[in-house]
């Protein structure tokens, strides 16, 4: 990546003016002509938005979409379009036991909802409060539920099985995160009560270990910053086994989608960890280690991110990806092409990343990664990517979902899958679009915790 290191957040107020009013637009589209019965939808096909069974993972993204529009513009419209929908839809997510995805779901929804009363954005209003903080401690219980204790710890196992634990996962910790700041913890067998914080500590930890590479000899493909997007588990023994890919190409190359999920969630933790207590800690290894570990696999992640990215802060959808040779040696020194005929680029890898880097650049006092999160930004909002069309469902263009399944759509004429958005993508461009804003001009920092 080319970093731009004169742009700044104010820079960016034009650019964020127009993304909000696109947004708008696109949001009033889907909550008319979406039907909930036919499932979430989750990405576009020639521009609509389509259900894809496999888990129901993007729900809480659409719907956390109006009341991040609302935050953004304070139009009435979208707040009470994503209350309606939250109280209708989001229910089955609190308490579903099958999905590592409760920091998606819930968190986007009632989460962002209970941040806008503690903001004083909404009114206040003691039976609503009562409502979405019951819904977070759930939420956080439900997914520390979800757990495999290993000799050095334990983790969260994915929706692909107990011998799994998945990349993405990180950023789902900020339910058990939000549960423990409200006074929340896991009640087990025999009412063992189970700290909410020590599972997220854990579990960043287990992820730390085994799904982050750092060039200390691992294996032959040991690169630091390296992500495998799944970690496998003996369970007879609780032994660690090997690294595994779902959706990038192969379990020694880097699926930036889990690169960038590693590089926020890990960011945001050490955020909501400087609002915990050194005698919390104290029990957990303490703050320098706890703190040292995700700060060693943010940094590591963030600059991978940096090194491997198209010079616009664009990445291709993995960093091993076969076909990737015949861009030429020197693909990563131009913008990225998303209309190539090699391999796609994952616009939605880049929304996420964005916020990651800004969060850890902010955490740091570190220019490096405030400027290259800020350059992201810049060409996500920029005509390639921002989907002007309205007849297009989607609000950043150019997302993959799963390359090796296949699924994602692939024009008349192309290649490979271009031009259509996705919903984690959309949600991840308003969060990150906001907390610019909010830098930009001078209001309270973004966070989801209190």
């Amino acid at each position: 990546m080319r970093i731009n290191q004169h742009i700044t957040a104010k820079n960016l107020l034009p650019d964020l003016a127009r993304f909000w009013q696109v947004s708008g637009q696109k949001i009033t589209d889907l909550n008319k002509n979406d039907d909930p019965a036919k499932g979430s939808p989750v990405f576009t096909i020639e521009g609509k938005y389509t259900t894809r069974g496999w888990t129901e993972w993007t729900q809480g993204f659409q719907y956390g979409a109006e009341i991040l529009q609302f935050d953004a513009t304070g139009d009435e419209t979208f707040l009470a379009m994503g209350k309606t929908n939250t109280v209708a839809h989001m229910a089955p997510h609190v308490s579903h036991f099958g999905v590592h995805d409760h920091g998606f779901n819930n968190v986007s929804t009632y989460g962002n909802l209970l941040r806008l009363m503690n903001e004083g954005r909404i009114p206040e209003n003691e039976w609503e409060r009562n409502f979405y903080e019951m819904a977070l401690k759930v939420s956080g219980a439900v997914q520390a539920r979800r757990w495999i204790a290993l000799p050095s710890g334990g983790y969260i196992y994915s929706f692909n099985g107990p011998h799994s634990l998945f990349a993405d996962t990180i950023r789902s910790l900020r339910s058990l995160a939000g549960a423990h700041q409200l006074g929340h913890s896991f009640m087990g067998e025999g009412d063992v009560d189970t700290s909410l914080l020590a599972r997220l500590i854990q579990h960043a930890k287990t992820t730390a270990d085994y799904a982050v590479y750092y060039g200390e000899g691992r294996d032959h493909y040991d690169l630091r910053g390296r992500t495998a997007h799944e970690s496998i588990f003996n369970l007879n023994d609780g032994n660690y086994r090997c690294p595994n890919s779902q959706q990038g190409f192969s379990p020694f190359t880097t699926w930036t989608r889990g690169l960038a999920w590693i590089m926020l969630g890990a960011a945001e933790q050490l955020e909501f960890l400087a609002t915990v207590g050194d005698a919390e800690l104290a029990p957990l290894g303490g703050r320098d280690a706890v703190e040292g570990f995700l700060l060693k696999m943010a940094t590591a992640t963030c600059d991978f991110y940096i090194e491997n990215s198209a010079a616009d802060g664009i990445p291709y959808w993995d960093t091993g990806a076969p076909n990737l040779h015949l861009l030429g040696p020197d693909y990563l020194d131009r913008p990225a092409d998303p209309f190539n005929t090699a391999e796609p680029v994952d616009s939605s890898a880049a929304t996420i990343a964005a916020q990651g880097l800004l969060r850890l650049g902010h955490y740091l006092k570190d220019d490096k990664y405030i400027q290259a999160g800020l350059t992201v930004m810049k060409t996500l909002l920029g005509d390639t990517y921002l989907s002007l069309d309205e007849s297009h469902q989607g609000l950043i263009l150019h997302s993959v979902y799963h390359r090796p399944n296949g699924w994602d759509h692939i024009p008349a004429g192309r290649s490979v899958p271009c031009g259509e958005s996705s919903m984690w993508g959309d949600y991840h461009a308003r969060e990150a679009a906001l907390y610019v804003q909010r830098l930009a001009n001078n209001e309270p920092y973004l966070k989801f915790f209190i």
